[in-house]
């Protein structure tokens, strides 16, 4: 009495657990395409990237603050000088640097 108990507990418990399991096939029984759906798929991808040349090319630039900020300044006299003078900089050698100094500690405690 005790076993058939045990089993009708066991089975019951089992019930709810097994609908949850989700019911998998791995091996589908689809049969591979013939001839003529792969010639209209190709069909299908070559009207497909056909269109997609028809499509003109994005703007530049599409930049909302652009009217915002204002126009870079304009190449006069002193610009021209200004930059002269940093084109001149750079083509002077840095001046050559002294011989460091010792580091002395101060304290009373030396490593």
């Amino acid at each position: 009495m005790k076993v058939l108990r045990a089993t009708a507990l066991i089975a019951l418990l089992l019930g709810p657990a097994y609908a949850q399991v989700p019911q998998v096939n791995l091996i589908p029984d689809t049969p591979s395409k013939t001839p003529e759906e792969r010639e209209a798929d190709q069909a299908r991808d070559r009207a497909y990237k056909e269109s997609l040349k028809k499509i003109p090319d994005a703007k530049a630039s599409s930049d909302p603050w652009g009217t915002m900020r204002s126009d870079p300044p304009k190449a006069s006299v002193n610009n021209a000088a200004v930059n002269k003078a940093a084109a001149n900089k750079a083509t002077v050698k840095p001046a050559a640097k002294t011989a460091a100094k010792p580091r002395t500690r101060t304290g009373s405690t030396q490593n």
